[in-house]
């Protein structure tokens, strides 16, 4: 628990403050891109493909390219995404074709499916923040929703826990805690509104209706439990314990931002919604 506690302040206090101190700037795309090439290289080390530079190469290639693409050439690159998401896949087929059996075409798909759903969590922070209007505000709540939840879900679970959720995928995780961290997370988003309507309206901002952020950190809560069980799942099927060593006590990026980048594709889908909608 200790070392847990040290690596989180430590990967707090210099890697993730910095970052988002200096967001408008392009710190963010490089610690999108850093991230997003760490997490690649877990997920195909997870399957056991690492080696295969084939299949790996454009994947990193793309993983870091994308988030600069988007901050820095943003219709070009929305335009092409498409296009450029489909580049690693046909690489990825073409590497369990030809690869004379070395390469399992269920795991290259599995590679590519979290792949595709790992860049699409990281770049979903960027485009809330670049895109969204207030984003520069908004784009933390994918980091205020997921360890809120993952914080109170724990220390719910811990004092009040006795109905295990979902054994077999998680066996220390309880209905209480889920109900917890779903409590707690609505609050917090509660309170970012109230903050965010007192503070930084005068930016020119609309005001936050309170129940909505409520709603919007419950729904944030479910998703955010949902991302972290569905690794959990992945990592039981291949027999690990954690997707790397980034962070000691806590694993690697895929583990400590499993629930973030569920999290953010949840944030993005609400903000297009309620920009639709006029909320």
């Amino acid at each position: 628990m200790l070392k847990r506690i040290l690596t989180g302040v430590v990967a707090f206090c210099f890697i993730l403050v910095p970052v988002l101190l200096l967001a408008d700037t392009v710190a963010l795309p490089i610690g999108v891109a850093v991230f997003a090439v760490i997490a690649t290289y877990e997920i195909l080390h997870c399957v056991g493909l690492h080696k295969n530079l084939w299949l790996s190469a454009p994947m990193y290639l793309m993983s870091a390219a994308i988030p600069f693409g988007l901050r820095y050439m943003a219709s070009v690159a929305m335009a092409l995404l498409p296009a450029v998401i489909c580049l690693p896949l046909l690489v990825s087929l073409a590497a369990a074709v030809f690869s004379h059996g070395k390469a399992d075409i269920r795991d290259v798909s599995s590679v590519f499916v979290l792949w595709l759903y790992t860049i699409i969590g990281f770049t979903s922070l960027l485009m809330i923040h670049d895109l969204v209007a207030g984003g520069r505000y908004f784009y933390l709540l994918a980091f205020i929703g997921a360890w809120v939840t993952d914080i109170f879900a724990y220390f719910t679970g811990v004092l009040l826990g006795k109905h295990k959720l979902i054994p077999d995928v998680s066996p220390k995780k309880t209905v209480e805690g889920a109900v917890g961290g779903i409590v707690f997370c609505a609050a917090a988003f509660v309170g970012f509104g109230l903050l965010y309507n007192h503070l930084w309206l005068a930016e020119g901002g609309t005001p936050l209706p309170l129940w909505l952020m409520g709603v919007v950190g419950l729904l944030v809560s479910l998703v955010s439990q949902i991302g972290d069980l569905s690794l959990s799942l992945l990592k039981r099927k291949y027999g690990i314990k954690d997707f790397g060593k980034v962070f000691p006590g806590h694993g690697g990026v895929m583990d400590r931002f499993d629930s973030v980048l569920a999290v953010s594709i949840m944030l993005l889908v609400c903000f297009a919604t309620f920009s639709t909608l006029g909320l």
